[in-house]
């Protein structure tokens, strides 16, 4: 037969890996979403580039040479 400490340490030990688990995963997610965030943020930000020099090229190619 158990013995009471373990009727209370088993529960409060799995309570604590629950709260545990929540705050960590909670953090990683939050970790991760800013990232793809980041991620995102700097494509767009090469895409402008990009077409800014594409543009930029375009322009200096019409221009006419007399």
């Amino acid at each position: 037969m158990p013995t009471a400490a373990h009727i209370i340490y088993i529960p409060a030990m799995l309570c604590l890996g629950f709260v545990l688990g929540f705050v960590f995963g909670g953090r990683a997610t939050r970790d991760a979403i800013a990232e793809e965030e980041a991620r995102a943020a700097a494509k767009a930000a090469r895409k402008a580039q990009r077409a800014a020099e594409q543009a930029a090229t375009a322009g200096s190619d019409s221009a006419p040479s007399s």
